[in-house]
C-alpha cells in the first residue's frame, strides 16, 4: 500500500522532505503547498508535485492562475487527497493547522519549530520510533536535538542499567539558515538567556531516561551548528574512547572522521565534504562527529559534532510517517529503506 503525502509549506524543509518522500517506493507525493506565487513553485513545478495553495481563499488561489502556475486548490482540497500531511509551514501556526487536518481526518507531522505541547508526541528515529506506531500526531524534534538523540541514545541504552549518562552541552548555534537574510546577529555572539536553553528538555521528550542541561549561544554563521558535549558515564560502564567511537561507528546516520587525518577541522569543510557526497542541496543527513574530538577520561566522555540543520531532520521524518502509519514497526528496517532509497535517488547506490 502507497501511503498518500502532502507538504504544507513548501520552503527550506519541505522541499527536502518531498524529495525524500517521493524517493521512497511505499510513498506517493500528492501536493505541495505555497502560500503564494514565488520562485518556489517553479521547483515544485519542475519535479512535479502538485501545486496548492496555503489558503483556501479563492482570491489567493486565483493568483497563481494569474501568475502563470496551475494550482489545484487550497489546503483543504490537499487535506481530501492524502492520508497524511507534513507541516512544514512557519511557526506559531500549528494549532491553527492543527484543527483543520484533525477535522479532515488526516494524521499529520509538525517540525521541531512547533511545541511538544502541540501534539503530545515528538519523535526520533532511534528514540521513540515504536511509541509512535499508529498515533494520529507527531512532532519530529529540531535539528539540534535529532543531533543530540543520535550519539546520546546509544550511549544511554549501553548504561541504562547501570543508572544512565548525565549530560552537560553546549549549543553553538548558526544564526540562520543560508537563505534568510532577516537575522542575526551579524558581528557578535549572543548568549541564550534562557537556562537550560530548549535543547535538553526537548531531547527528554523523546528520551525522558537521559539527565541534560544545556545551554546555547548564537554566532554569525550559517552552515551548521555545533555541539560541545559533556557525558558522565556510570562507574563500570565498561567503555573506553576506541569502544565509543566503534559505537557510533555502528550507529545509522553518524559521520565520523578524523579531522587531522582528512584536514577537515571546521564546519566550512564539512559542509564541502557534504558537497562531494552529491546529494541534492549539498546536504549532511548524518551528524558528523570529530574522531579526534572524543575522549573519554575515566568516567567522563567529551566530544564534539556538527549538525546540518537543513537536513538532519529529513530522514527522520520519512521514518515517522511509517510510524503513524503503522507500516514499520521497527525503527531499522525503516531507517535502512529510507536512507537507500534516498541515495538510490540521489544516484549514489
Amino acid at each position: 500500500m502507497v501511503t498518500r503525502v502532502g507538504i504544507n509549506g513548501f520552503g527550506t524543509i519541505g522541499k527536502r522532505v518531498a524529495d525524500a518522500v517521493a524517493a521512497q517506493s511505499d510513498m506517493e507525493v500528492v501536493g505541495v503547498t505555497k502560500t503564494g506565487p514565488s520562485f518556489g513553485c517553479d521547483l515544485a513545478v519542475r519535479k512535479g508535485y502538485p501545486l496548492y495553495c496555503t489558503f483556501d481563499d479563492l482570491s489567493k488561489i486565483a493568483a497563481f492562475s494569474e501568475s502563470g502556475y496551475q494550482c489545484n486548490g487550497g489546503l483543504s482540497d490537499l487535506l481530501s487527497s492524502c492520508d497524511i500531511i507534513i507541516d512544514c509551514s512557519p511557526g506559531k501556526v500549528g494549532a491553527e493547522n492543527l484543527a483543520k487536518y484533525k477535522a479532515a481526518g488526516v494524521k499529520s507531522i509538525f517540525q521541531g519549530g512547533e511545541k511538544h505541547a502541540l501534539t503530545g508526541m515528538s519523535y526520533t528515529s532511534s528514540a521513540n520510533h515504536f511509541e509512535n506506531l499508529g498515533v494520529d500526531c507527531t512532532r519530529v524534534v529540531s535539528c539540534n536535538t535529532t543531533g543530540l538523540s543520535r550519539t546520546l541514545v546509544p550511549l544511554q541504552e549501553h548504561c541504562l542499567e547501570l543508572g544512565g549518562i548525565e549530560v552537560n552541552c553546549v549549543m553553538i548555534r548558526r544564526a540562520a539558515d543560508p537563505g534568510d537574510s532577516s537575522k542575526g546577529p551579524i558581528n557578535a555572539i549572543k548568549p541564550v538567556l534562557k537556562v537550560p536553553s530548549h535543547h535538553g528538555p526537548d531531547l527528554m521528550t523523546v528520551s525522558p531516561e537521559i539527565a541534560i542541561t544545556s545551554l546555547a549561544v548564537a554566532v554569525p554563521t550559517t552552515i551548521m551548528h555545533v555541539h560541545a558535549i559533556t557525558v558522565n558515564l556510570p562507574s563500570g560502564h565498561g567503555l573506553d574512547t576506541e569502544k565509543v567511537i566503534a559505537m557510533w561507528n555502528s550507529t545509522a546516520r553518524v559521520l565520523i572522521m578524523n579531522g587531522a587525518d582528512t584536514r577537515i577541522t571546521t564546519t566550512a569543510e564539512v559542509m564541502e565534504l557534504a558537497r562531494d557526497i552529491g546529494r541534492t542541496w549539498g546536504d549532511l543527513h548524518e551528524i558528523f562527529v570529530w574522531e579526534d574530538g572524543v575522549s573519554l577520561q575515566s568516567d567522563t566522555l567529551y566530544y564534539f559534532q556538527a549538525i546540518h540543520q537543513e537536513s538532519d531532520v529529513i530522514p527522520e521524518n520519512v521514518d515517522a510517517i511509517r510510524a503513524l502509519m503503522g507500516s514499520e514497526a521497527d525503527w531499522r528496517t525503516s531507517v535502512d529503506r529510507t536512507d537507500a532509497a534516498i541515495a538510490e535517488f540521489n544516484g549514489l547506490s
